[in-house]
């Protein structure tokens, strides 16, 4: 049996991860932690996910929860997530860190942390998308610099972080394919007279409106012809699926940092 704790447990994401724990054999939750001076500290965390009571109350200090858990599930900001990590690192236990928008310096941080336990990190926890990278990555290698690339990414309103942390991961994979630099590269937005399109351009787009859950688009725009490879998150079902996955795979891992290509086994 996996030991679970969700941290942004009454979150969007984090009531679907307790759904998923829920409905998952082989996994149990044991914490549920929000911010301190949260409206829903307090409230049953089973209740607050429409699974039914289950006397786990929501909490806002790791210190209640001790040390009888084995995986950290964290998706919420960046500094939250640094702080579980502190923790997971202090309790020697398994992390899986869903969380996106972490700055270089702060990417740094947890690559470091990860020297001394199994975590899993990853801006997308989808089968689906984690396939999606596999795919352009190889459609890159045969199409080369023939034809133009752009990303574009489609979020809901309330999406504090862009461009989302799988498409910046999606635009890694295809520089590094193509060796390409992509701090010299991205191309953020276009506005005005700014002349021809060049051939090792990225476009990285960016949408945001009403409750769109996830949607990711890679185009390879080439002469007399364009292919389109699109991924549409219908529900946060599929990420706290994938999380769950990951828990379950990443407490028999040694210490360090994975993905989840490591955990479906797409790196074989």
């Amino acid at each position: 049996m996996v030991k679970c704790i969700v941290i942004g447990a009454a979150g969007r994401m984090g009531i679907r991860i307790i759904n998923a724990i829920h409905n998952t054999e082989g996994v149990k939750l044991v914490g549920a932690v929000e911010s301190k001076g949260h409206s829903r500290i307090g409230f049953d965390a089973g209740e607050l996910s429409g699974i039914g009571k289950i006397d786990i109350p929501i909490i806002d200090s790791f210190e209640e929860v001790g040390s009888d858990f084995d995986a950290l599930i964290d998706f919420t900001i960046p500094e939250s997530s640094l702080n579980s990590l502190d923790y997971v690192a202090l309790k020697k236990k398994a992390a899986v860190i869903g969380t996106t928008g972490f700055s270089q310096q702060q990417t740094e941080r947890i690559r470091k942390l990860a020297e001394g336990f199994p975590c899993v990190f990853a801006p997308n926890m989808s089968v689906g998308i984690n396939l999606m990278f596999k795919i352009i990555s190889q459609l890159a290698q045969v199409l080369q610099d023939d034809y133009d690339i752009e990303i574009i990414e489609s979020h809901h309103r309330l999406k504090k972080d862009a461009p989302s942390g799988t498409a910046v991961k999606m635009a890694q994979i295809l520089a590094n394919t193509l060796k390409r630099d992509l701090d010299q590269v991205a191309v953020h937005q276009r506005k005005g007279l700014i002349g021809e399109r060049s051939r090792e351009e990225i476009g990285i787009q960016v949408i945001r409106a009403g409750d769109i859950v996830g949607e990711h688009t890679v185009l390879f725009a080439g002469p007399g012809e364009r292919l389109e490879i699109t991924h549409r998150a219908h529900s946060r079902d599929t990420f706290a699926q994938g999380a769950v996955k990951a828990s379950q795979w990443v407490v028999r891992q040694q210490p360090g940092l994975y993905d989840m290509e490591d955990v479906l086994g797409l790196k074989q």
